[in-house]
């Protein structure tokens, strides 16, 4: 919301001497964030003035047209001789009154006006257009023209007010009321402790049955509907100079007069409104849902196709009117014809949900749509219409019809009952009763009681809705920077948790084997499940959707990490970095089996174990998971070797890293499911009191999934629940014990079954050894038409060592035919060569 504070002085008498900063520094600390104060016309240095055509010569010869005019400027030029002037504008004639800046002048930029020879004549001055003086867009798009009865060598600084200062303000969702002079000027008001002229306050005559005919059909979307009509309008009438200024300064093109008026009064008082040329408006004027798939073009010239949530304005022909979001093109005020002479005026008050949702659906952002999603003071239509009446008769020679047209919803004022010490209580100051019902009475409640209070909310705030909001008022308006800075004081001892330290363990093993963070937004939309190839019924299609999504295509909360993970390759991919390692660590959203709603918690006390416990069950189950995506190189090629591609052993070693950090033993067998190629997926298995439990995947992922999402070829990934990890581990992990003894190796290569998987032939070789086994690594695969075609050779090199003597040859030894054994029993493996 831009204020200029010239405008802002017609509402509230601020001092004279305060700047744009000082109202800045006031506003914010009543909780306002004015961002930036623009000063207009701070480099502008005169003589600027009104001039006059007098001639105008064409000049021939040059690449576009040129005119050498003389421009009359009174005695501005201290001669009062005719101002020779070179221009290129075409859009003036002889007689027309145009601004005209005189040599020793400086122009905003810091552009100096001096005499110069151009085009082979010598130009005093320029001719001005509004973006040479920093006005910004007028529609016109050439020189200034004025209207034909300012006189000659009248100051234009003055004139055109282009000096002032302009808070620029960006208004939070829940100061809906801020979006208006009207309300930026009560914030002005008791930030000084003046008085305030409210605008609003004007004498609205009573509806009658003489007004243009309403019919609202649906009241809860529409609560209150106003029109007036203004007939014998001057078709010629244009929109004065200081109606355009402040739609300037405020960020709004000036178009003609009726919709110039209708923005001004929104600008001022904060109520959307709509003006129809009555002559294209036929019969009643209507407001319902629309019909699923009817058709609307509206002002900017789109054909939308409308939604059966869509609220509507509508006539005897069908919608006319986005309603709170945007006009029909069908009755619009068309000033390039110049013949609208009779104006329906409406003003109307909609719900706040349904203007929003319509606002997106259509992806249709207004000034309109952005005022009813924050919440418009309903009691303020008759006096919008009212004030745009009197515009309309004041500024184009019209006649307020006789006839007021209400419809008006039954409504009650919000009332809430607080404690007198209730904000005393919320920041820990002892404020009073007396400034309490002040402070409360100073933003339009009206309060009652002693101890007790009755406190009734005014029109124009609707986000007031319980005692915190009250006592957060009480304690904005008494100033933030008044609270006391109390430090907490935590028992001692407690530090981080469990699960905290693992996911920062975690996060750093990851960082160490290469990996860099990739935080991504917790939201997804439901297609990524079709992409992904998921079956339907699989549990991660089961969502939690938010009400009010910042995109609609990503409604609901995320039950993978790898969405985001692969969107941030996919980006970084596309911008030239190819060879990625990303991982990220974060909770993911799985809906409850019954649906609960969340209590308020107390903000005065700590909240009892069972209101925790309480509001924990309303929410989703948010497990914390860990993933990671590899593409292009996982070492580099260079002078030391070739280099190699990531590949799916990587992402199942990344799961190895978790388990070690976690202290848990990780089962990895051949797996299927979702994204990961069928024949290069692991599944990723932890024992929990003794039974295998699936926590995650890792390996190549799909080649289809890769094309559907555009990403490398050969890119992998792993997931994993990091919950489900710290569940299986047996705490934090030991330090191995360091043997002096010398190392025992002995390596066995065993025949399975092609189909037996690795992981199984090992476990059974790491139970049979025993104690003294120290580790056991897989070193070598090998298949060939010697061993069978269903036959597969596994060599492993097992390491022994006691912690208390050096093992013999037969120790050893024996430990190796244990293992072999053992394997043997539970797989079917026979020593290779035996």
């Amino acid at each position: 919301m831009r204020v200029p504070l010239s405008w802002l002085r017609e509402y509230v008498d601020l001092p004279a001497t305060e700047t744009g900063r000082d109202v800045q520094a006031k506003l914010i600390s009543a909780g306002l964030e004015v961002e930036t104060v623009e000063q207009l016309g701070a480099d502008l240095k005169g003589p600027l003035v009104v001039g006059q055509v007098l001639t105008i010569e064409e000049l021939e010869g040059f690449k576009k047209p040129i005119r050498f005019c003389t421009v009359d400027v009174g005695t501005a030029n201290g001669t009062g001789e005719p101002q020779e002037i070179v221009c290129g504008a075409r859009n003036f004639a002889v007689g027309d009154k145009v601004v005209v800046v005189l040599p020793g002048a400086v122009l905003p930029g810091n552009f100096a006006i001096a005499a110069r020879k151009t085009y082979g004549k010598t130009s005093h001055g320029m001719i001005c257009s509004g973006d040479e003086l920093g006005m910004g867009d007028d529609g016109s798009g050439g020189i200034i023209v004025l209207p034909p009865e300012i006189e000659v060598g009248t100051d234009a600084i003055e004139l055109l007010q282009l000096v002032d200062e302009v808070l620029d303000i960006a208004v939070t969702p829940d100061r809906g009321y801020c979006l208006s002079l009207r309300g930026i000027a009560r914030e002005a008001a008791i930030a000084y402790g003046l008085p305030l002229r409210d605008p609003a306050l004007l004498d609205v005559p009573a509806p009658n049955a003489f007004g243009y005919p309403v019919q609202v059909g649906d009241p809860a979307g529409c609560d209150r509907f106003t029109a007036r009509t203004v007939t014998g309008l001057d078709p010629e009438a244009r929109s004065p100079i200081w109606l355009r200024r402040r739609l300037q300064k405020a960020g709004m093109r000036p178009i003609s007069l009726a919709v110039d008026i209708t923005n001004y009064v929104m600008l001022e008082l904060g109520q959307p409104l709509h003006a129809y040329d009555r002559s294209r408006v036929q019969g009643a004027i209507g407001v319902r849902r629309a019909e699923q798939g009817e058709k609307l073009t509206t002002l900017d010239g789109v054909k939308r196709t409308l939604d059966a949530e869509d609220l509507v304005i509508t006539d005897d022909r069908g919608p006319i009117g986005l309603a709170g979001v945007m006009g029909g093109a069908n009755t619009e005020i068309d000033d390039t014809e110049g013949t609208t002479t009779e104006v329906v005026v409406e003003a109307a008050h909609f719900d706040a949900i349904s203007i929003a949702r319509t606002a997106r659906r259509h992806k249709l952002a207004s000034e309109a749509s952005k005022r009813f999603e924050r919440g418009v003071d309903p009691q303020a239509a008759s006096a919008a219409a009212q004030r745009t009446v009197d515009l309309l008769v004041l500024l184009a020679g019209g006649t307020a019809d006789a006839g007021v047209t209400e419809a008006i919803a039954p409504f009650a004022p919000h009332t809430i009952t607080i404690p007198a010490n209730h904000p005393d209580k919320v920041a820990g100051v002892d404020y009073g009763r007396e400034t309490v019902v002040r402070r409360l009475q100073q933003v339009g409640c009206d309060v009652y009681g002693q101890d007790e209070l009755i406190v009734t909310v005014p029109s124009w705030r609707p986000d007031l809705t319980d005692p915190n909001d009250l006592a957060e008022e009480v304690i904005r308006l008494e100033g933030y920077e008044n609270l006391p800075s109390t430090l907490p004081k935590p028992p001692a001892g407690l530090g981080l948790t469990g699960r905290q330290r693992l996911h920062r363990r975690i996060g750093r093993a990851l960082a160490g084997a290469g990996y860099v963070e990739a935080l991504n937004y917790p939201f997804i939309g439901e297609h990524v499940f079709d992409q992904f190839g998921l079956a339907a019924d699989d549990p991660k299609r089961k969502v939690v959707k938010l009400v009010n999504p910042l995109s609609d295509e990503e409604p609901a909360l995320r039950t993978t990490l790898l969405p985001g993970l692969l969107g941030a390759l996919r980006r970084n991919d596309g911008r030239g970095s190819h060879d990625l390692a990303l991982f990220e660590t974060g909770l993911v959203f799985h809906p409850q089996r019954e649906l609960r709603v969340a209590g308020r918690l107390p903000v005065d006390r700590r909240p009892t174990d069972e209101e925790i416990a309480s509001l924990t069950a309303a929410l989703p189950f948010q497990p914390r998971h860990a993933a990671v995506v590899l593409a292009g190189a996982r070492e580099q090629a260079g002078w030391w070797g070739k280099g190699r591609p990531a590949d799916w052993a990587d992402a199942v070693e990344a799961a190895r890293i978790l388990a070690r950090e976690a202290g848990t033993e990780l089962l990895v067998r051949s797996g299927q499911y979702g994204p990961w190629h069928p024949g290069r997926c692991a599944e990723l298995a932890v024992l929990v009191d003794g039974t295998e439990k699936v926590i995650g995947y890792a390996g190549e992922l799909h080649p289809g999934v890769l094309k559907t999402l555009g990403l490398a070829p050969r890119t992998c990934a792993m997931e994993l629940d990091l919950d489900a990890l710290e569940e299986a581990s047996a705490g934090l992990p030991k330090g191995p014990k360091i043997s002096t003894f010398p190392v025992a190796t002995q390596d066995v290569a065993l025949v399975v079954s092609r189909e037996i998987p690795h992981a199984d032939v090992e476990a059974a070789l790491r139970e049979g050894a025993g104690e003294l086994l120290e580790s056991i690594r897989l070193f070598d695969v090998y298949e060939s038409e010697q061993l069978g075609e269903d036959k597969k050779s596994l060599a492993y090199a097992l390491r022994f060592r006691a912690t208390d003597r050096t093992l013999t040859v037969d120790e050893a030894s024996a430990a190796r035919d244990a293992a072999v054994a053992l394997a043997a029993e539970r797989t079917g493996a026979v020593l290779r060569g035996a």
